[in-house]
């Protein structure tokens, strides 16, 4: 069954499609030349350090981004963190509709994940990311007392790609501010271990992605949603894919709303040129970094780039 999302900007309902991780059957594959590529050297130096240190931690909270959570899921975490507890944090999930985060738990459940839904920015869902990392202690020391050792406290680390809010989780963790937390890319730079409390320390690492962004269609839904550098992509043909990708997820008329220009029967390299002709001079840079901040902000309200996959029918 579909899902009905309401709208933040609108009262009416629109029917969203189920789709997976790839683009929706009406946006081609993205071809970019050159394509989105983005691995700084600080990130190169701190995926170093971090599985270095993965020896040495009890759980691993893995952050994704809520508007797209299997593009930004790092493909190579599970064989870095082995048979290690994992808490995976859905976080950013004021930034989609109430019932697609609902949509969203099924499938993971039914992947045998248990996803704890955050807005770490307001401290909401919070406290059920630091249950289960208490839990997953609790188990670490008691096997410590079958073996005569005394107890510790639980060492996690919080991990996932640049600027999906693992900052802002540890300031909610702590209650306090004693990590850097921004909306852009690359805030933090070194890893560094925080306690919590008497019971749990958290290894603070940088935002770590994968040497080479293969899979551009995940790319430029990293690029839209400031997960990689800016320096990685060109504003104007990643806005275009937005404006295309928001159209296809039957969410266009936001922003027809928002820009009193039709998206539906253009492409979206047709709607930046036309909304900078009809607003700002031909300006067509200042038109695409309106889009995306607009969106990266929520301004645009509550749209997601990603929906639960759907099995395809077996015969």
């Amino acid at each position: 069954m579909p899902v009905l999302s309401a709208l933040i900007t609108q009262n009416s309902e629109l029917k969203i499609p189920r789709s997976g991780t790839s683009l929706p059957p009406r946006m081609p594959s993205m071809v970019f030349s050159p394509p989105i590529q983005w691995y700084p050297g600080h990130i190169a130096k701190a995926e170093r350090q971090l599985k270095a240190q993965l020896k040495n931690v009890d759980v691993v909270l893995e952050v994704i981004d809520a508007r797209l959570p299997l593009a930004s899921q790092h493909p190579q975490v599970p064989d870095w963190i082995g048979q290690k507890p994992r808490v995976l944090v859905v976080n950013r999930v004021d930034m989609i509709p109430k019932d697609l985060q609902a949509a969203w738990r099924e499938w993971f459940l039914a992947q045998d994940e248990t996803p704890c839904f955050t807005d770490a920015k307001q401290g909401k869902g919070v406290n059920a990311v630091r249950k289960a990392a208490q839990a997953a202690g609790e188990a670490m020391n008691q096997r410590r007392r079958d073996r005569g050792l005394r107890p510790r406290p639980v060492r996690a680390v919080v991990l996932g790609f640049p600027n999906v809010g693992k900052s802002a989780l540890i300031n909610r963790l702590v209650s306090r501010n004693v990590v850097a937390s921004a909306r852009r890319a690359g805030v933090t730079r070194q890893l560094r271990w925080v306690r919590i409390s008497d019971s749990i320390e958290l290894l603070d690492a940088p935002g770590v992605i994968p040497a080479r962004l293969d899979n551009q269609d995940d790319a430029v839904k990293l690029a839209i949603c400031e997960d990689i550098g800016e320096a990685a992509y060109d504003n104007q043909r990643v806005a275009a894919v937005l404006v295309d990708l928001i159209v296809s997820l039957e969410f266009g008329q936001v922003l027809q709303h928002r820009y009193a220009l039709n998206p539906e029967t253009i492409t979206g390299e047709e709607f930046i040129q036309n909304l900078a002709e009809l607003r700002y001079r031909g300006d067509k840079e200042r038109v695409a970094c309106l889009l995306l901040n607009d969106f990266r902000k929520g301004n645009l309200g509550a749209i997601p780039l990603e929906l639960p996959p759907v099995s395809s029918p077996t015969g």
